[in-house]
C-alpha cells in the first residue's frame, strides 16, 4: 500500500468512526421520548423520561473509563489495534438497541439490555477520539496536520446532519402509531449497518509511520500508563482540558440542546430546530477542513484564539435577538454564525491538541482530556441550562454558559505553545 493511500484510508476511517459515535448519542437523544414509553412504561410519563435521559447519561460516564483504558491500549499496542475494537463495541451497542424487544415482551429485561447497550457504547466512543486522532496526525505530511486533524471533528458534523436528517424522515413519513411501534428502531438499524463497514476498513490499516518509528525506539512495555502520563503532561492536559470544554460546550448548547430549547423555550414548531440543524451542519461540515488548513498556514494558536475571542462577542447579541422575536429566520441566522464559528474553532483543534502530546502517551493523553471535559462539560451541559432556565426564568442561560465556557478556553489557550509538541511528532514529510 502505498503512503498516499495509508492517508486516505486513515481519513475515512476516522471520518466513519467518529461519525458512527456522534451518530448513535444524537439519534438517542432524539428519539428519547418515544424509548421512555417503550422501555420504561410501568412508570410515571417524568419518571419513565428521567430513566431514560440517566440511560443516555450513564453512556458519559463510561467515556473516562474507556477513554483511559483504550488509550493506554492504542498507545501499547498500536492505533489499528484501538480503532478496530472500538468500531466493534459500537456495532454491538447499535445492535443492541435496533433489536432488543420492548418491555412488553421482555419486562425488566429490556431495560436492563439498553443501559447495558449505553454503557457499552460510552466505553467504546471513550477510545475513539483519542485513537483515531492519533491516526489522522500521525500519518499527516508535516504542513498538514490541521487539515489531517480537521477530519476528526469533519466526522462528528456528518453524524449531526445524518441524524437531522433521518429524525426529520421519519418524524415526518411515519405515522406517530407506526414511530411509536417499531419505526424509532429505523435510525438505529441504518446506524448498526456503518458498523461493518468500518470494521472492514479499520482492520485494513497500516500502522502510522510515526507511531511505528516511535516503538521501534521504545519497547512495548515503556508504553503509557495514566500515573505517568499525569506526572510527565500535567500542563499539557490542564491545557487540552480547557479547550475542550470550549468546544464540548459549545457543541452541546448550541447543536444537541438546540431541539429542545428551541420547541420548549421558543416555542418554535418542532420542525424547525431540525431544518437549521441540517443547513448549519452542512455548513461546519465545509467549513471545518478549510479552517485546518487555514491553521497550517496561520499556526493554531491564532485560529483558535480569535473564533473563541468572537464567540464571547457575538452569543449574547445573538441570543437576545433570537428570544425579543422568535422565528426559522432568526434561529437559522444565529445558527449559521455559530455554524461559521464553531467550524473555525474545531478546525485545527483536534491537531492543536494532539501537539500537546508525544507519539508515545498521544492516545492516552487525548484520550484522557477529551472524555473527562465532556463528560462533566459537554454531557451535562443541556441539563444545567435547562434546571438554570428553571431556577432564574432566563431564557439568555444558554448564552451565558457557552460565553463561561469560551472564557475558559482563552484561558486554557495563552500559555499554549505554538506547534508544542512537534519535535517528537514523527511524520512523513511528503
Amino acid at each position: 500500500m502505498t503512503l498516499a493511500t495509508a492517508q486516505r484510508r486513515a481519513i475515512i476511517s476516522a471520518i466513519i468512526g467518529n461519525a458512527f459515535e456522534w451518530y448513535d448519542f444524537i439519534v438517542f437523544g432524539f428519539l428519547s421520548v418515544i424509548i421512555a414509553r417503550r422501555f420504561f412504561p410501568e412508570t410515571s410519563p417524568a419518571v419513565a423520561m428521567l430513566l431514560t435521559t440517566a440511560t443516555f447519561g450513564s453512556a458519559f460516564l463510561m467515556r473516562p473509563i474507556g477513554g483511559i483504558l483504550l488509550g493506554i491500549y492504542a498507545d501499547r499496542h498500536g492505533r489499528k489495534a484501538a480503532l478496530s475494537l472500538v468500531i466493534l463495541m459500537m456495532t454491538i451497542s447499535s445492535a443492541a438497541m435496533a433489536f432488543t424487544p420492548d418491555y412488553s415482551a421482555l419486562g425488566i429485561a429490556a431495560p436492563v439490555i439498553v443501559v447495558l447497550a449505553r454503557l457499552l457504547q460510552g466505553f467504546s466512543a471513550g477510545g475513539e477520539f483519542g485513537s483515531s486522532t492519533s491516526m489522522l496526525i500521525e500519518y499527516a505530511p508535516a504542513r498538514r496536520r490541521g487539515f489531517y486533524g480537521s477530519w476528526q471533528n469533519f466526522g462528528q458534523f456528518l453524524a449531526a446532519v445524518t441524524a437531522a436528517l433521518m429524525g426529520a424522515l421519519v418524524t415526518r413519513y411515519l405515522s406517530r402509531g407506526t414511530l411509536d411501534s417499531w419505526g424509532w428502531r429505523i435510525p438505529f438499524l441504518f446506524g448498526m449497518l456503518i458498523g461493518p463497514v468500518g470494521f472492514y476498513i479499520r482492520t485494513r490499516l497500516d500502522e502510522a509511520p510515526a507511531y511505528v518509528r516511535a516503538q521501534d525506539k521504545a519497547p512495548r512495555s515503556a508504553g503509557a500508563t495514566l500515573a505517568q502520563v499525569w506526572r510527565e503532561h500535567q500542563a499539557a492536559l490542564w491545557i487540552a482540558f480547557g479547550l475542550v470544554i470550549a468546544s464540548t460546550v459549545a457543541q452541546y448548547v448550541l447543536n444537541v440542546y438546540l431541539p429542545v430549547y428551541a420547541v420548549h423555550q421558543l416555542k418554535l414548531p418542532v420542525s424547525v430546530p431540525f431544518t437549521v440543524l441540517i443547513v448549519t451542519g452542512l455548513l461546519r461540515m465545509l467549513l471545518t477542513p478549510l479552517f485546518g488548513l487555514l491553521s497550517d498556514h496561520v499556526g493554531r494558536k491564532p485560529v483558535l484564539g480569535i473564533s473563541m475571542a468572537l464567540y464571547v462577542l457575538t452569543v449574547y447579541p445573538l441570543f437576545a435577538w433570537l428570544v425579543a422575536a422568535p422565528s426559522l429566520e432568526r434561529l437559522l441566522g444565529a445558527e449559521i454564525v455559530f455554524a461559521v464559528l464553531m467550524a473555525a474553532a474545531l478546525g485545527p483543534a483536534s491537531t492543536a491538541l494532539a501537539e500537546l502530546f508525544p507519539t508515545q502517551v498521544r492516545a492516552t493523553g487525548l484520550s484522557i482530556s477529551y472524555n473527562v471535559a465532556t463528560t462533566l462539560f459537554g454531557g451535562f451541559s443541556p441539563f444545567l441550562v435547562t434546571w438554570l432556565i428553571d431556577l432564574t426564568g432566563d431564557r439568555m442561560m444558554p448564552a451565558y454558559f457557552v460565553t463561561a465556557a469560551m472564557v475558559i478556553g482563552l484561558i486554557a489557550l495563552w500559555p499554549m505553545r505554538e506547534g508544542l509538541g512537534r519535535a517528537s511528532l514523527e511524520t512523513p514529510t511528503a
